[in-house]
């Protein structure tokens, strides 16, 4: 399993960029969903709150399943802002999302078992291979925002054991629309009725890790407040990585139905990968208290100001004829955009024939980096990229559309 787990291509570009970084080359990084520290800080009380647990010498074990204070704050946090009402043993708390989508994998998925999930998407191939089950790739499409239908999904679930799911949408930041997830929770639940007793149940992993993070009129919705009976198959993960700009804090967590929480709780418990002790000091007190909900929303204008930014220079060089796109945003950290530029000749006559070509074009020519779909799983044809916008300074719109406009009138 560990010889054939496949390397990450995002940390792959990360390398090429830093060399040339290295060089003293100005690079536009754009490749990685996090965020730099200097230009999108944690919020100054959570980081007093970490600062004061440690100081009160709150650095022992936490329990498995998290403090019993930060578990109560969360429920109370999901209800308030959610409407989802979740018991003390239908939670639990990790060291982020990824213990939790581990431990969600390694509860409900046994070797041989299929996994249904869409692409693009984040990781689900490597916890697949993990967990030594099948994984079934269901491309999505643009006109769909790359969110997966009920009837892309439907030949594939009918045998699977876990659909994994995300919204809003890592790398797209585009999210479901209420019919279309209604769909999809109806297909999981007609699924289910129909299977024999005894027979393995369909699963639903629900990722609302960036839920906090949408813009305008963009409204998330979840499978359990569509549908209140899909709530025995379903597992949420969710967490403040990505709302608070606190990537390194690690503090994230699950909710579902406790037979399964309690599992889940059992093998992250022998892993370890629990939040430190300090950090779930902090997120109790912090998670519901006013400030949260300040820093949120003038992170989020932030967030949407740099996405805006970037997207309106996508149209005015699709305008002027270049051959770019980019999808409105919606939630997330990442803009969705497309160079339809293969087959296109460079100024020293190399012919743009792939992906890999365009990308590299773009980073030597315009120092521009970003992470094509096809690391997210989507065919190696898609001329679709992600950009995240974590590091990226307010005003650098207009240099980077001027450096992309000089980049796209060198090809012939």
């Amino acid at each position: 399993m560990a010889e054939s787990l496949i390397g990450s291509e995002i940390i792959k570009l990360a390398g090429e960029i830093r060399e040339k970084m290295s060089k003293g080359e100005k690079i536009y990084n754009f490749t990685i969903g996090d965020f730099d520290p200097k230009i999108f800080p944690i919020p100054e009380q959570l980081k007093s709150l970490v600062g004061q647990a440690y100081n009160e010498f709150e650095t022992n074990y936490p329990p498995a399943e998290g403090l019993p204070e930060l578990r109560k704050e969360i429920i109370a946090f999901s209800e308030k802002n959610q409407g989802l009402k979740w018991a003390d043993n239908e939670v639990l708390v990790a060291g982020g999302a990824r213990p939790v989508i581990y431990a969600i994998f390694q509860c409900l998925v046994d070797a041989g078992d299929t996994v249904v999930f869409p692409v693009p998407s984040w990781n689900n191939n490597h916890y697949t291979h993990l967990s030594h089950a099948k994984q079934v790739f269901v491309e999505t499409h643009a006109e769909n925002n790359f969110m997966p239908t009920a009837a892309e999904l439907a030949p594939h679930l009918n045998d699977a054991t876990l659909l994994a799911l995300c919204s809003p949408l890592n790398p797209s930041g585009t999210v479901f629309g209420l019919e279309q997830l209604t769909e999809i929770c109806d297909l999981v639940l007609k699924i289910n009725q129909n299977k024999k007793e005894g027979e393995k149940p369909l699963y639903l992993m629900y990722d609302q890790i960036y839920w906090p993070l949408t813009f305008g009129d963009i409204k998330h919705y979840d499978p359990i407040n569509i549908r209140p009976e899909i709530k025995k198959y379903c597992v949420y993960v969710d967490g403040i990585s990505k709302s608070l700009a606190a990537t390194g804090v690690r503090v994230g967590w699950a909710h579902g139905a406790a037979h399964i929480i309690s599992r889940m709780k059992s093998i992250l418990g022998h892993i370890g990968a629990w939040a430190p002790r300090p950090e779930q000091k902090a997120v109790a007190n912090y998670l519901n208290h006013p400030d949260f909900f300040n820093f949120l929303k003038n992170f989020k204008t932030e967030v949407n100001h740099r996405l805006m930014g970037l997207h309106q220079a996508f149209q005015q060089l699709k305008k002027e004829g270049f051959l770019v796109d980019s999808i409105q945003p919606m939630a997330a950290i990442y803009l969705t955009v497309q160079f339809n530029l293969k087959g296109k000749k460079t100024a020293d006559g190399k012919t743009l024939n792939n992906t890999k070509d365009v990308t590299a074009y773009l980073l030597d020519e315009a120092k521009f980096a970003i992470v094509p779909f096809y690391a997210f799983g989507a065919s190696n044809e898609s001329d679709w990229f992600r950009v995240s916008v974590g590091t990226m300074k307010k005003d650098d719109s207009e240099n980077i559309y001027l450096a992309l406009k000089n980049a796209l009138s060198k090809l012939s």
